[in-house]
């Protein structure tokens, strides 16, 4: 069986490269495009897809003629939110509507018809496979309707896999969010024949906008068993050395956009860089962590035991920490499956977080917990940190749901979408809407 995948930015290659490589392992092939920046060409989990037999890899600029890959970034820049703001916002707008929907129809079709007859020539069997494309997303939601459409059009199947997990066991958790409504940046979502996400917890957010038989609940591909031996392997050497402090500390920030208490982040660096012998290292979020204000701020840059990492992995951090402080992050979910203590800094942000839902102990509630949890590390070490009853409960509903055997659902999943040519004439209703839009 042929799969087409798209990849796009960190988060995605991190979370379907797994399934990916489970895919091939099962004996089917594919083809991987990667539409987002051309930095990730050299990411290591990149090189070692194109190592894996039966996978043809190919940068987008490269699969698309010239005027077509011209066309399609264009497009795609006039209409993606991100550039919607203060400035070059009206521009954008302006492009938008002179380059209309009807404009920008024979580029999006064009497009979608190179590479899926690329993946699929004539044939009607296989499927195609997105990251979940939400209202913000960096990839043109318009663009990913057209291609969908084409494709079931082929008699391909479409799926949406997750590109993340779910941190927060609440809602309102971004600036400006102020009423308990279906939150519509997974709007989108329902464009796809089946959407998968890892626990029930994630589940929520789709719900409001779909058939509840599209939504499938697989577990989590990034954290299972399986692929967490994998990438081990996989890892290049560390650029990061233990040092002979007594205890340390990596602190996880989140998202600009999400309501985060800045101030008191910043007491909480200054509480654990008090202690002697203890080494702090804050990690910002992997996009957008240049706009937080904390990794501005020189009187905490110029403590000696403190530090800002770079362009550095998540996991050199984990496998460097004693302990982890987290503001709201699924990356910390591989150091609870190892039984590393994660610190829940709850009252740091406007949400409620998984982990605290799961596990009462990690919670940090106020600057007193901070400061004794640190104590009590220094004191007495890092082990039974967890209520393992509470910890294996996590790993249960969050991570292995339906039992740790993750990747070889996630294929059965997609072999089920691919479809014969006796089905590729049903009507799917987002297809119906694509139709009407441009015509």
């Amino acid at each position: 069986m042929k799969a087409l995948f798209f990849l796009r930015h960190y988060n995605d290659i991190d979370h379907i490269t797994p399934v990916i490589s489970r895919w091939v392992g099962s004996g089917h092939t594919c083809d991987i495009v990667l539409i987002g920046n051309s930095r990730f060409r050299n990411d290591y989990r990149i090189k070692f897809l194109k190592g894996l037999n039966g996978v043809r890899m190919a940068y987008i600029a490269d699969v698309l003629t010239p005027i077509e890959f011209l066309g399609w970034f264009f497009q795609t820049l006039i209409l993606i939110r991100s550039l919607r703001r203060p400035f070059i916002g009206p521009i954008m707008k302006v492009l938008a509507e002179v380059f209309n929907a009807k404009r920008r129809e024979p580029i999006w079709q064009s497009t979608a018809n190179r590479l899926l007859r690329r993946s699929f020539g004539e044939s009607s069997e296989g499927v195609v496979v997105f990251d979940w494309i939400e209202r913000n997303s960096s990839i043109c939601v318009e663009w990913v309707k057209v291609v969908l459409s084409t494709a079931r059009a082929m008699g391909l199947g479409t799926v949406s896999l997750p590109h993340g997990d779910s941190p927060h066991a609440s809602q309102l958790i971004r600036r400006r969010e102020l009423t308990l409504e279906p939150d519509t940046t997974f709007a989108n979502a329902g464009i796809f024949e089946k959407v998968v996400v890892p626990n029930e917890l994630c589940s929520v957010r789709f719900r409001p906008f779909m058939d509840n038989q599209k939504l499938a609940v697989l577990g989590s591909p990034r954290y299972c068993d399986e692929w967490l031996a994998k990438v081990a392997e996989l890892m290049p050497p560390s650029p990061l050395t233990r040092s002979d402090s007594k205890l340390k500390v990596v602190m996880f920030l989140r998202k600009s956009n999400f309501s985060t208490f800045w101030e008191e982040v910043g007491e909480v660096v200054r509480i654990v860089a008090g202690f002697p012998g203890v080494e702090l290292i804050i990690k910002p979020h992997t996009r957008g962590g240049w706009q937080q204000s904390l990794t501005k701020d020189m009187s905490l840059r110029r403590l000696p035991n403190v530090s800002v990492a770079g362009d550095i992995h998540s996991i050199y951090l984990m496998n460097w920490a004693d302990v982890i402080i987290d503001l709201a992050t699924s990356v910390v979910f591989e150091a609870v499956k190892r039984k590393k203590p994660v610190l829940a800094a709850d009252y740091l942000h406007a949400g409620r977080s998984a982990l605290a839902e799961f596990i009462p102990e990690a919670e940090l509630r106020c600057r007193d917990d901070v400061y004794r949890n640190i104590e009590r590390f220094l004191s007495h070490g890092c082990d039974s940190f967890y209520i393992e009853e509470h910890r294996q409960r996590f790993v249960r509903e969050m991570i292995d749901v339906g039992g740790p055997d993750v990747l070889s659902r996630y294929v059965a999943l997609l072999e089920g979408q691919v479809r014969s040519k006796t089905s590729q004439n049903r009507d799917h209703p987002h297809d119906r809407a694509a139709k009407l839009a441009f015509a």
